[in-house]
Order: C-alpha cells, then sequence, then structure tokens
C-alpha cells in the first residue's frame, strides 16, 4: 500500500486528504499529518512514500527550504498548495518537486500524483501543464540530437533495456547518454535526478508536450 505524511496546517484541508486517500482504489495510507514539516522527519511520517507538502505554512512565504531539504534527502515530494502563480510552480520543479497542484484540482488529482510519485511515473496535473506551457526562461541545455532521441525513447519505454533495443544501443550506451543529459541540466542549475524531472524539463524546454507523453 502505498503511504503518504500530509504537511499542512490547515485542519479542514487534512481532514479532506484523509478522506480521499482512504476512499481512493486502492486505498493510501496516510501515515501522519502536521502543521510543521517536522512531521515528516519524525516516525512514522519519516516511512513516507509521498509527502504532500502546503506550500504556505506560516506568514514568511514560501517553504522551499523546506522543500530542498526533503528532496536532498530523496524524498517523493507533492506540492499541494493555493498558490495558483507560474513562478512558484516552476521553482519548486527546479527544486525538485516530483509535481505541483492547486488545492483548486481536488481530490481526483492529488490521489492519482500520489500514486505517480510512490512508483516514479511522471504526472503533470491541469494547472503545472499551463505553468509548463509558458515558461520561457532561457536557462535551456543544449542537448545533442541522439541525446534528445534517447531521452524521448525512454519517456516511452518502462526501462533503459527497451530503449537500447529499439534504438540498437547498449544499455550502458543508454545510461551514458542520459547521464549526460542530467549533468547539463545540473550545470544550468536545473537538477534532474529523477525521470519524473526529466519529463518535466523536457516539457519546460519544449522538447516534448503533455500531450505526447
Amino acid at each position: 500500500m502505498t503511504s503518504v505524511v500530509v504537511v499542512d496546517d490547515h485542519p479542514a484541508v487534512v481532514a479532506g486528504i484523509r478522506a480521499w486517500c482512504q476512499t481512493a482504489d486502492p486505498p493510501i495510507e496516510v501515515l501522519d499529518y502536521g502543521p510543521t514539516v517536522a512531521v515528516a522527519w519524525l516516525e512514522p511520517g519519516d516511512r513516507a512514500d509521498v509527502v504532500v507538502l502546503d506550500l504556505q505554512l506560516d506568514i514568511t512565504g514560501p517553504a522551499y527550504g523546506d522543500l530542498k531539504r526533503l528532496v536532498d534527502a530523496g524524498r517523493q515530494v507533492v506540492v499541494y498548495t493555493m498558490r495558483e502563480d507560474r513562478d512558484t510552480a516552476l521553482t519548486c520543479l527546479d527544486i525538485g518537486a516530483f509535481t505541483y497542484l492547486t488545492k483548486a484540482e481536488g481530490d481526483e488529482h492529488l490521489v492519482a500524483a500520489i500514486e505517480a510519485a510512490a512508483h516514479n511515473q511522471p504526472y503533470t496535473p491541469p494547472a503545472l501543464s499551463g505553468a509548463l506551457g509558458t515558461d520561457t526562461r532561457a536557462n535551456r541545455p543544449k542537448l545533442t540530437p541522439r541525446q534528445v532521441d534517447v531521452l524521448l525513447e525512454w519517456f516511452h519505454c518502462e526501462s533503459k533495456e527497451m530503449v537500447a533495443q529499439k534504438l540498437g544501443l547498449t544499455v550502458s550506451t543508454v545510461n551514458g547518454y542520459l547521464d549526460r543529459v542530467r549533468v547539463k541540466y545540473a550545470n544550468v542549475g536545473r537538477e534532474a535526478p529523477t525521470k519524473a524531472a526529466l519529463v518535466a524539463r523536457a516539457i519546460q524546454d519544449g522538447i516534448v508536450s503533455v500531450d505526447e507523453l
């Protein structure tokens, strides 16, 4: 069973998420919940597959620092917030959030995002799709045509072995191409350590569209 810890300081929101997780098919186990990010670091929240993080936990501004610490620790973080502006969404992706949802998007998208994060499968909800589609920032790495080919093929395959077979390459060569793509993104300050993060970067940079995934 997928497990989640909920970091949110609004009791009504927490109650709603717990109810949605309980009635999901299959159900999602809420290991713990609380108004500060400490709940994600302490037992039993530290064992959760996914962290659902409210980005606005107090009046000091978006909790980018908390998000970065969770991401740096290898946690899968679904940002769930009232903030709907493009820059906030893109900043969270650049930090390494698995995906970004607004609280207006409701149970269907949150449950789907939690399951996708738990299984490291890309998920782009409507609000994030709009933010990615209007991203005009210039810090885009220059990928070679072959790197793009390998990247796109990997998005549509379940394994690197399948990519290698389709493109007539070895698995180690496929890994080499993907590693170099990640290095190029890291060099421009947009790390993409997971497959989901690479998908987000590719959408941001116009390499692939949401409809093509």
